[in-house]
């Protein structure tokens, strides 16, 4: 549904910050500590999560519901992810989170595994500094097998956890979208790589992506009762569904209901348009998601907080690096709509 690169007619220059340079992770610093002097930020607020019971909860056992943006690609959308841009995502939009959104193939780690876990290695960095939670999105696509990137998911998810581990904001997103294999090939995947992560992260919750670009199945024919039936062997883990507003109906919206009072769901990406990420916009639709999610306190995380040119991306064209990223200026229709929503009381 994510899997579309920048058009060829718009060209961009993304340049990979120095991780040795920590001069965004200084003015970071200084804006979390602003912060809380105020009402603190969601990680002072919540601390360590957990999943307790079929809800994400925070350190005190409360379940709780985070509300966030995700990046676009790394590859294609750096420049959208500076020091102004996310002091404005934890300060004017208030999200509680950033899903780091690392492609594998499209141009992403594949080409260049260093570098793109340095980018990685930063964005959390800079997510902490602000007091935010980070999801760090493992993002194939295709392939849709995730037994494809195994190889290279235990190399990348080691070297995260293993320098990480001492954070208390994290969660780790395992597989994005699978696509065209069974259940029971992703349960597998998770059963290889969850073992690994937890050598050197006992307590980081984990996010398994579900069949059918993680819709629990509803996309090829199928539905909850799949995973329900046969639920990944770990502990502390939840699993993700996926929605894109203006192409998926009542069956999707059903579906995410019943599953959210039997397994532990995360909502790790949606749009107000259609599963292109582009489109026009069904926010009638939309709030009925909204609306169910907060009811049955259901996390979710928004796509993107890039300046794409389709629809699904929340700034103009041409609005990074440069902004302004704070209030609506330089929002499309679905950013002003998103903005308010994560920001809701």
């Amino acid at each position: 549904m994510t899997g579309l690169a920048p058009s060829s007619t718009h060209t961009y220059t993304v340049t990979a910050r120095d991780p040795s340079d920590n001069e965004s992770d200084r003015s970071a610093s200084v804006t979390a500590t602003t912060q809380a002097g105020g009402t603190g930020t969601p990680v002072q607020a919540n601390g360590q999560l957990k999943v307790c019971g079929v809800r994400l909860c925070n350190e005190r056992g409360e379940q709780i519901q985070l509300r966030g943006m995700s990046t676009h690609g790394l590859q294609w959308y750096s420049q959208c992810l500076n020091t102004a841009s996310l002091d404005a995502l934890a300060t004017d939009w208030k999200s509680d989170i950033l899903r780091i959104s690392m492609y594998i193939q499209d141009g992403g780690y594949e080409s260049n595994p260093r570098q793109f876990t340095d980018r990685v290695h930063n964005l959390i960095e800079m997510a902490t500094a602000r007091g935010m939670y980070a999801i760090v999105d493992w993002h194939m696509l295709d392939p849709g097998d995730p037994m494809y990137n195994l190889s290279r998911a235990k190399t990348f998810f080691t070297e995260i956890a293993q320098r990480h581990n001492g954070k208390n904001n994290l969660l780790y997103e395992i597989a994005n979208e699978p696509s065209g294999v069974s259940w029971s090939t992703i349960r597998n995947y998770a059963h290889q790589l969850i073992p690994v992560i937890r050598q050197n992260d006992p307590d980081t919750p984990i996010l398994v992506g579900t069949r059918a670009w993680s819709s629990l199945g509803v996309s090829e024919g199928a539905d909850e009762n799949e995973v329900v039936a046969n639920p990944v062997n770990a502990t502390n883990i939840m699993y993700t569904f996926h929605f894109y507003a203006a192409s998926h109906g009542s069956d999707y919206l059903n579906t995410l209901s019943r599953a959210a009072d039997r397994i532990p769901v995360f909502v790790t990406e949606f749009g107000t348009q259609e599963a292109t990420g582009d489109g026009p916009n069904n926010f009638t639709r939309s709030q009925q998601y909204i609306d169910l999610m907060a009811q049955k306190k259901i996390s979710w995380v928004n796509w993107n907080y890039s300046d794409d040119f389709r629809s699904g991306a929340v700034f103009t064209t041409g609005t990074c690096p440069n902004g302004p990223f704070a209030g609506t200026s330089r929002l499309k229709p679905a950013g002003v709509w998103i903005r308010d929503r994560v920001r809701a009381d």
